[in-house]
Formats: C-alpha cells, sequence, structure tokens
C-alpha cells in the first residue's frame, strides 16, 4: 500500500473523527435533565434492541503523555472504592430505565485503566449484571487492559467471570518511545500472556499508536512483526492525535520531534503491508483481524457497526448505555454525556440522578447522515438507494439534507478513492486511508463549523 504524498497533502486536514455523528464537540449543555431520561426511556422501543454497557474506569496509576482520555492519576484507593460503589448504585437505575425484554450483547470496559482495579471490585459489578440482566447467546464482555497491571492471577479471575475479549493497550514495543510518553512497561512478556489468555478462551486485541516520538519505520516495522509472531486474534493501529488545546500534557510531547504527516504515514502504510502480508485484513479505518474473524465476516457482508467502544459485528451492536465520568451513552434517538467531575458524578448517583452533562438529541436528518456517514467509515460502502428505502425518502432528498458536492465526489472518483456505481459508492483500497475525508463529504456540518478537530492524517 503507497499513498500519493500529493494526496496526503491535500488531505491532511483538521476533520472529525466521526465515532459518532454529530461529532462529539457538538454536544451542549443547554437541555433539560428529563428529556435525557425520556430518551433512555423512548430507546427500550427503538432499534437495536440489545443493550450495550460501557463502563468507564478513569483511573491510572501514571499518566501516559500521548494520552486523549479523561484520566484521574492516583494510588488513592479511598477514591476508587467511592467510585466503585457509585458505579453499581448507576447501573440499578438503568435497571429501573431499561425494559426486561432486552438482553445485554456486549460489555466493555474502558479506561483510564480498568485493570487498575481490584480484581474483586471487578467481580462484584459483573455479578450485579449478571444478577440484574438477561444476556444474549455469546454476548462480549471485554476489558481494556494496560500489561503493566495484568497478572496471571487477575487473567484467571477474568476468565472466570465471563469474559471473553481483552483489548490490551502495547502503543509500541520499543522501551524508548515507551519511556518518551511515560509509559509503563508490562508486568509479563506479552508472547507469554496472549498464548496464556488463548489457552483460556479468551480473544486479544493488541493495540498500538504511531505518531509517537521516537517512532522510525525501522523501530515500528520491529514492533509490528513481533506482534505479527505473538498471534494476536486482531490488531489496532490508532494515529496519534495531538490536540493539546484540549490535553495541555500532550505539550510535554513537543519537546521530541513528533512524527509529521508523511512519517505518519510511512509508519502506518509499512503497518499495514507487513499485517496484510501476513493473513491479516483491514477492518474499517484501524484495525486489523484474521479471515476466521467475524468481524471481517460482517465487513464481507457489508454488516459491520462501529461504536465509542470501535468496530463490532450486528449481533453484539446495541444502543450503548454508559456508565461512569464522562462516558458517552450512545442511543438511536440521542447522545448522553455524563459529568467528568468525580465528586458530581458521585452527588448525582447518591441522588438517583444520572449525572448528564452534555447531550445532543438527533432529529431525522442527522439519523439519515449518521447512518451514511457510519456505513462509509465502517463497511466503505454505502448504497443511497437502500438509504431512500431505509429512510422513506427520496434521492434528491438525501442530496439536500447532505448537502453533498457531486464535484467532491467526481474528484475522489478521479484521485481513485472511490468508485461510483450509480447510487452505489464504494471505497476503493487506496481510499480506506482518507475515509475520514470521504466521509465528510457528506455531512453539512462541517461547512458550517467553527469546531477543532485533530488531522485526518
Amino acid at each position: 500500500m503507497n499513498i500519493d504524498k500529493k494526496l496526503l497533502d491535500k488531505y491532511n486536514v483538521p476533520t472529525p473523527r466521526y465515532t459518532s455523528y454529530p461529532p462529539a464537540n457538538f454536544f451542549t449543555s443547554d437541555f433539560k435533565p428529563q428529556d435525557a431520561v425520556n430518551a433512555i426511556k423512548k430507546s427500550n422501543n427503538l432499534k437495536p434492541e440489545n443493550i450495550s454497557f460501557y463502563l468507564h474506569i478513569p483511573f491510572c496509576s501514571r499518566l501516559c503523555y500521548y494520552c486523549g482520555c479523561n484520566t484521574h492519576i492516583t494510588g488513592n484507593r479511598n477514591i476508587i472504592n467511592n467510585y466503585v460503589d457509585t458505579l453499581k448504585k448507576e447501573i440499578l437505575i438503568y435497571k429501573k430505565l431499561l425494559s426486561p425484554r432486552r438482553k445485554i450483547s456486549q460489555i466493555h470496559w474502558g479506561g483510564g485503566t480498568p485493570d487498575y482495579l481490584d480484581i474483586n471490585q471487578i467481580k462484584d459489578i459483573m455479578n450485579i449484571f449478571y444478577d440484574n440482566f438477561d444476556f444474549i447467546e455469546n454476548a462480549e464482555k471485554a476489558m481494556e487492559c494496560h500489561p503493566a497491571h495484568l497478572t496471571y492471577e487477575y487473567k484467571d479471575a477474568l476468565a472466570q467471570l465471563g469474559f471473553n475479549r481483552l483489548s490490551i493497550g502495547i502503543q509500541d514495543f520499543n522501551e524508548t518511545v515507551l519511556k518518551n510518553v511515560n509509559r509503563a512497561l508490562p508486568a509479563l512478556p506479552v508472547e507469554d500472556s496472549v498464548k496464556y489468555l488463548h489457552k483460556k478462551g479468551i480473544s486479544v486485541n493488541l493495540d498500538f499508536v504511531y505518531g509517537l516520538p521516537g517512532q522510525t519505520i525501522e523501530s515500528f516495522s520491529e514492533t509490528i512483526r513481533k506482534a505479527v509472531n505473538i498471534n494476536p486474534d486482531r490488531l489496532a493501529l490508532f494515529s496519534y492525535a495531538h490536540v493539546p488545546w484540549v490535553k495541555p500534557h500532550q505539550k510535554l510531547l513537543e519537546k521530541y520531534n513528533l512524527p509529521d504527516a508523511e512519517l505518519k504515514t510511512s509508519l502506518f502504510q509499512t503497518a499495514f503491508n507487513i499485517l496484510t502480508e501476513s493473513n491479516y485484513v483491514s477492518i474499517g479505518l484501524d484495525h486489523f483481524a484474521k479471515t476466521d474473524d467475524e468481524l471481517y465476516t460482517a465487513l464481507k457482508n457489508r454488516e459491520l457497526g462501529r461504536n465509542f467502544q470501535g468496530y463490532c459485528t450486528r449481533e453484539t451492536t446495541g444502543q450503548v448505555y454508559a456508565l461512569g465520568v464522562s462516558g458517552i451513552s450512545q442511543l438511536e434517538n440521542a447522545f448522553l454525556q455524563n459529568t467528568k467531575n468525580l465528586k458530581q458524578y458521585s452527588d448525582s448517583i447518591n441522588n438517583e440522578i444520572l449525572p448528564f452533562e452534555k447531550a445532543y438529541f438527533l432529529n431525522e436528518n442527522e439519523k439519515i447522515t449518521g447512518h451514511i456517514i457510519a456505513e462509509i467509515m465502517s463497511n466503505r460502502y454505502i448504497s443511497l438507494a437502500d438509504t431512500e428505502k431505509k429512510f422513506n425518502i427520496s434521492y434528491d432528498d438525501i442530496i439536500k439534507i447532505t448537502g453533498l458536492d457531486f464535484d467532491v465526489l467526481k474528484t475522489f472518483e478521479k484521485e481513485k478513492l472511490i468508485e461510483i456505481n450509480g447510487k452505489e459508492i464504494s471505497v476503493t483500497h487506496q481510499g480506506m486511508f482518507f475515509l475520514r475525508n470521504i466521509a465528510a463529504a457528506f455531512d453539512p456540518l462541517t461547512e458550517q463549523s467553527e469546531k477543532k478537530f485533530s488531522k485526518s492524517l
């Protein structure tokens, strides 16, 4: 895979990441709390019926300087214990609001560092789910893990609790790179951990970040080749987003020479080539899986889904109900974001009030636009004819709603980023690297907004 430098220069512009539509920086604090509760109740009668719970654990033992997540650095176990107690109460509030006929298809623990919690705290929370909700068969129970905390005893306990997927945040195997970004080293050799988890029946994702200071094509090639030899079920290559206006600690990385867009692209291209030559296939924007993986099957059938937690199948895709500080509930009719303040979160839940700080309530036009963008970002394909049927609207309505400029599409086609066949648009092999730019062509908000975004590459 070799990308034309002219295209890189042209399309390396601030662009939404499209983990949601509209993006999170469009959410507003100007809403009535009861409207948010009503949106949750209404979601019981909307598709998809399945429930996906996301639990945000913000705590970390140390700060990784590249981090763009909502984190709280602490060694104070009393703070963590109080937070866990609050999470338990929040689950039971949702129990009252969600229809008992609905089943959980996915539980995803993110952070922060979820495996920084004591395993008994994980057990207590999972048992609340098991005691109060029904699950679909083969529901996904996943956790993002820091390898510095992942001991054999912890792995055993997670397996006993029913976890069937772990995403391990490696970021890079090069110790100099990890030192530059203040990332703690793994507690155990990663290859041993993956083999052990596989024996326990747990699928493993290894996550990497490209664009970090100190990375070179040679060093990152070595990292990805090592990853291939470890044989994870899936890999993810995340582009480092330098947004110091949002995360001031990222300025600490500016004392190094951060990889520019050209080097970042070369890092990705190199990793892409190694992975695709090693029986992994590209999924969506930044994930890779084997050909026997359910994600690959979903992609082939154009049934891949995507939410804030990553790519998923339609079977495990559910409306997302987020627990914990900063978590974003991703409903069919609304986005609801929890407060980022630990005290406000605790006070709110203790008063049996869901701790929403921001919200966005979708109108029908935004649902249509969001569907088109999600299909491009997930399945690299959109049928506008199918969109007409799904939403019972005309082709002209779609064009009007999205503000689509056909000259932009024709340019993409000329540059071999997409192929157009009537009302069908398919992203080409080269176009995969410009998914965000292609999706933005269907986004009427990009022309109207003064919001700040990270660059697309």
